[in-house]
């Protein structure tokens, strides 16, 4: 009898078996693992890239305030042009980009702990 009539060649191909069904049991559970990971961070960057868009709307706006005001002052007629209904409106516009901002960042009306107030014993 030789040495490749004795291999028990049934228990190796059982062995082989095993341990690549434990792969790719493996190589699954890591996959999903890292599909998780990715979604996680598509959404951040989601979140990531409507913020810089609303940055951006902040910008157009506050240049558009700036355009307004300078009209507004060049000309006599005006001496406050905070009073003005475009001012106004794009002061409103600024606001709520901002708080759309301030959730999307976590800190919005909605996410923000109450104020504590201190008060101070007098002695």
């Amino acid at each position: 009898m030789g040495y490749l009539e004795s291999i028990n060649w049934e228990m190796i191909k059982r062995d082989l078996q095993e341990g690549l069904e434990k792969g790719v049991a493996a190589m699954k559970q890591g996959a999903i693992v890292v599909q998780k990971k990715a979604e996680v961070l598509t959404e951040e960057g989601m979140r990531q890239y409507k913020v810089l868009t609303l940055k951006a709307r902040i910008h157009e706006a506050i240049t558009d305030l700036g355009a307004k005001v300078y009209s507004l002052m060049s000309s006599a007629k005006v001496k406050n042009p905070a009073l003005n209904t475009g001012v106004k409106d794009v002061m409103v516009r600024i606001k709520d980009l901002e708080e759309q901002i301030s959730i999307l960042e976590g800190r919005g009306s909605s996410a923000r702990p109450k104020a504590r107030t201190k008060t101070r014993k007098k002695k």
